[in-house]
């Protein structure tokens, strides 16, 4: 007995340990020890002995009785062991059918290890139903591969199923194989808990950002292949409560978050009742914060999902009894529906997050379907925006000029400057594609500066080349972020002392808006301007705030009356003016002169209009039935144009 022992715990024959547990040490010693006729050193290649007994296997007895201590005269210790140990074992011969099992496989398989003995391994362990499981599992019989290892979920005659871990080696010294079958369905499900718990949000229960983005990428892919199952597209709910950080900020988390988990069951029921998914299926997801998403797969059309986010929004607004608190939120939802084919997760979230912006910026409280046409003025935007700064500085800007004629004279007073961007991808631009851009992201500071110093130094140059002429001023549009950000009074000094151009020849518009909003700084850099001889012009008067008691306390010098008022005096095709807004454009004429301001009329297209405003004192007047804003080439021809020019 000393001497089996101390056989267990020897090295094998290669100086190697095979894998599963130590049932292929215990064959291999016994093979050594009990046979000598088996060799222990590779090379020598004298067989085992044989039985001649009439079997399908001539040899599978003796190798099953050699493999596991079983010959003639000797203590039956490793067959023992064998059949007592508790991981699963067989022995499989080179044709693959079971030589001898073990009580542990057989009680996993609810047989006998009698019973089994004869029967094909792989059927027994579900080897065949992968090919490539298969084809390893026939090198290994063959000899040409040393180890499979596959797992497998096998089912118990009593109905229940087991996860297993099949592993298979050869015997060395002998064709066999050995198989082990280690029962692993603790650990699945084990495993499975704890994904689960990664997967799904731990406040609302629903799958999480990690989950619904596998389940999208898995419905995207299995769509590209077709196969004609399902319709092939692929619809999304993006949803945001409306005010949610407000409950968190005055209620405390612990109620937002009941909110949360209130909101998730209401999405739930929607989906749920609304049927749809490939075999009913949904997915509804939390995000993360107060975002969810609600996953249609196999979508029918826009129809159905806007018929979803109705469904939605009206359970949302619901008000919600929580522990005493009746709240009442809304949701902002961005609707998105496709053909799969062709369509990344990354995409289609991203075409979501800008309809769920757009519902968001349209006033909230509403779902709003994704349009190819408004994301595409969405890009252009974005285009314009990261090219905005490097534009200034690669000279893709200039300026053209509009003439400001006197009403009554005719003779051109002064121009306003409209600056262009000369866009490599989009062609020329007018101010309204990029302005707002550019006070959003604050290069209309470095915009703005460049505009200044090129109008000033233009104007300039036009008093010089014609010093017999009357100057004509020039009028530079300022953003209110220019008086904030930058030191505007600063620049204009500069910009008037580097160009030689008097401050009486500046002029500077400013809208209705930020003129009548201005307070502390901005209205101490439109004093020290006033101060240093610049006009200050109100642009769009007529549109804004309106306060005619802002206008005796700001440094006014000019109100341009919005075009608005000026359509409503049309001649033409046998229209007649209209009388309020002769009335209205007549009393704030009256009202500037007695402030001692002037009035400039914009938006003047014809001769009817210009009479009517020089018949209630308008002062000057802009618009294309003077000219469009032009070259600076063609301004300095309208300055030397004789007096008696009504119109250029």
């Amino acid at each position: 007995m000393h001497r089996h022992s101390r056989t267990l715990r020897e090295p094998t024959v290669n100086g190697s340990s095979e894998g599963t547990g130590s049932a292929a040490d215990s064959i291999r010693s016994a093979l050594t020890e009990r046979h000598p006729a088996v060799p222990a050193v590779p090379g020598m290649s004298a067989p085992p002995p044989r039985l001649t007994a009439g079997a399908a296997d001539p040899g599978s007895d003796v190798r099953a009785a050699s493999a596991i201590g079983c010959g003639s005269g000797e203590p039956r210790d490793y067959r023992a062991a064998f059949d007592a140990a508790h991981l699963a074992m067989a022995l499989v011969g080179r044709g693959g059918d079971v030589i001898a099992a073990n009580r542990a496989l057989a009680g996993l398989l609810g047989s006998e290890p009698h019973e089994l003995a004869g029967q094909c391994a792989a059927d027994l362990v579900d080897l065949a139903a992968e090919a490539r499981t298969w084809q390893a599992y026939q090198e290994v019989l063959r000899g040409r591969q040393a180890r499979l290892r596959c797992t497998r979920r096998l089912k118990h005659p009593d109905g229940h199923s087991l996860w297993t871990e099949v592993t298979l080696g050869p015997v060395p010294g002998t064709p066999d194989v050995l198989l082990s079958v280690a029962d692993i369905s603790d650990r699945r499900d084990l495993q499975a808990r704890l994904r689960h718990l990664q997967m799904h949000d731990p406040v609302t229960r629903l799958p999480n950002r990690a989950l619904f983005f596998e389940r999208l990428s898995a419905a995207l892919e299995a769509s590209s292949y077709g196969g004609g199952a399902g319709t092939g597209r692929i619809g999304l709910c993006y949803l945001d409560l409306d005010g949610f950080k407000a409950v968190n900020d005055t209620l405390g988390h612990r109620v937002g978050d009941r909110l949360l988990t209130a909101v998730a069951a209401r999405l739930t029921q929607c989906a749920d009742q609304s049927g749809y998914g490939r075999s009913g299926g949904h997915l509804v997801a939390r995000l993360g914060g107060d975002e969810f998403a609600l996953l249609v797969e196999d979508s029918t059309g826009t129809e159905q999902l806007a018929e979803l986010a109705r469904s939605v929004l009206a359970a949302v607004q619901e008000p919600f009894d929580l522990a005493g608190q009746r709240l009442s939120v809304s949701a902002s939802i961005g609707v998105v529906e496709r053909d799969a084919a062709g369509t990344s997760a990354t995409g289609l979230m991203q075409a979501a997050d800008t309809t769920l912006y757009w519902a968001k910026a349209d006033g909230k409280a509403r779902w709003t379907l994704f349009d190819p046409e408004r994301n595409a003025h969405r890009m252009t935007r974005q285009a314009l925006s990261s090219s905005l700064r490097p534009a200034v500085e690669r000279g893709e800007f200039e300026l053209e000029y509009q003439p400001l004629v006197d009403l009554e004279s005719g003779v051109v007073r002064g121009v306003e400057a409209l600056v262009r961007w000369n866009h490599p991808q989009f062609g020329t631009l007018t101010p309204n594609r990029f302005i707002g851009i550019a006070e959003e992201d604050g290069s209309i500071v470095q915009l703005g500066q460049w505009v200044l110093r090129t109008a000033c130094r233009q104007a300039r140059r036009w008093q010089i080349e014609q010093p017999s002429d009357s100057p004509v001023f020039v009028s530079v549009n300022v953003a209110v972020r220019q008086v904030w950000d930058s030191d505007l009074v600063g620049d204009v000094a500069e910009i008037l002392a580097e160009t030689g151009l008097a401050p009486q020849l500046l002029q500077l518009e400013l809208t209705e808006s930020a003129v009548m909003g201005s307070a502390g700084r901005p209205l101490q850099a439109l004093q020290a301007l006033s101060d240093m001889g610049v006009r200050i012009a109100i642009d769009d008067f007529g549109t804004g705030y309106s306060n005619l008691a802002y206008l005796s306390r700001l440094p006014v010098s000019v109100l341009k009356l919005d075009g608005s008022f000026v359509r409503g005096f049309r001649y033409e095709e046998g229209t007649h003016p209209n009388p309020a807004d002769e009335t209205i454009v007549e009393a704030l004429v009256q009202l500037a002169h007695r402030l001692g301001l002037t009035v400039t009329a914009e938006c003047v297209e014809t001769a009817g209009q210009a009479a009517r405003l020089r018949r209630v004192g308008c002062d000057t007047g802009q618009g294309w039935l003077y000219s469009r804003a032009v070259a600076p080439e063609r301004i300095a021809e309208m300055i030397s144009a004789r007096p008696d020019v009504r119109h250029l």
